[in-house]
């Protein structure tokens, strides 16, 4: 019976393509959780970033292991150090009619990829991406279920990145479709790439479960750091695609996704001043409020609900509370 499941030909075949970079003492545990996925056929495709320890070994060594007729495990290389390029590398390599895009120190739960096969089998293969919910654990123990939301997708990835690097599977030819991975980009990519997936009115399906995803939050060695002031500069460049991007579409409600990106850049601002580096805090605040402004064209509205609202919000990060995000999308 094994045997003939797998030879079928309408058994569904993921990819899931994981970049790994100086991760030798912990992709393992990301590995095993791959492993134990219930679903096959699965490729898995592990790209090494060059790294400087012995992260190609270890790779090598799970592919010694495991690779098998239905587990195809193949290990790359990539000499562009991004996790953009990385991804791009693997995805040249993917072979599935569906697509995963992983992180190297985060988590799946055994049944992740036999639900999205589900729903692919559900909607008869009618659907381009599948968004899947996730538990944020950090460093001091403590988790908490990340923002997921079934309705305004545009508005909930930017206020939210619903779809983060680990949160989604997309079926290969519609992701080919796309420009990919932006690799110049070294942080908020999957945010910048997610707008652009969107802008191409994908055909959309979430999964009806508990959490699947255990994504490692705020880890100190982590690509893109803890910290916003550290890296001032870049995210603004992908601030600047998303806006690009959304401005040269056809999109409708053009103008409030580009009013949610304005925010974004304020967000942006009271990150850098809860931070302490107040002339970044000063500069993206400023701008911000003028794009927002001018798209409202300082009427009555703006100045005696948006404006004062819109400040407070800041007001209410830089304090480090949450829910914000959730004010802004109902405001604009």
């Amino acid at each position: 019976m094994y045997f003939y499941k797998f030879f079928r030909n309408d058994i569904m075949l993921f990819t899931i393509i994981i970049p790994v970079y100086n991760r030798a003492k912990v992709v393992q545990q990301t590995l095993d959780t791959v492993v134990a996925q219930t679903h096959r056929p699965l490729q898995v495709v592990l790209v090494d970033n060059h790294s400087e320890d012995n992260t190609l070994d270890v790779l090598k060594q799970f592919k010694d292991k495991h690779d098998a007729p239905d587990f195809q495990v193949v290990v790359t290389q990539e000499e562009q150090r991004t996790a953009g390029a990385a991804r791009n590398r693997g995805f040249d390599q993917a072979t599935g009619q569906w697509v995963m895009f992983f992180d190297s120190d985060d988590q799946m739960e055994p049944t992740l990829v036999e639900e999205y096969a589900r729903q692919v089998e559900k909607r008869q293969g009618q659907l381009d991406i599948i968004s899947a919910r996730a538990w944020l654990c950090f460093p001091d123990g403590t988790r908490r279920e990340a923002p997921f939301f079934r309705r305004d997708m545009m508005a909930v990835q930017i206020l939210h990145s619903q779809l983060a690097t680990q949160r989604y599977a997309v079926r290969r030819d519609f992701f080919a479709e796309t420009k990919r991975w932006d690799a110049e980009l070294p942080v908020w990519n999957d945010w910048e790439l997610g707008i652009r997936l969107l802008l191409k009115n994908p055909r959309l399906a979430w999964l009806n479960t508990e959490p699947l995803i255990l994504i490692n939050h705020n880890r100190a060695d982590s690509i893109t750091g803890t910290e916003f002031h550290t890296r001032a500069g870049l995210w603004e460049c992908s601030l600047d695609l998303a806006e690009d991007a959304i401005r040269i579409s056809k999109v409708k409600d053009q103008e409030r996704y580009n009013r949610l990106i304005y925010y974004r850049r304020l967000v942006l601002a009271a990150h850098y001043e809860r931070e302490g580096a107040l002339k970044h805090a000063r500069l993206q605040a400023k701008i911000a409020y003028k794009l927002l402004w001018y798209t409202y064209d300082n009427s009555l509205y703006w100045d005696s609900v948006v404006k004062p609202i819109t400040q407070w919000l800041y007001r209410r990060i830089v304090k480090g509370k949450r829910g914000s995000a959730r004010i802004a999308r109902r405001l604009f």
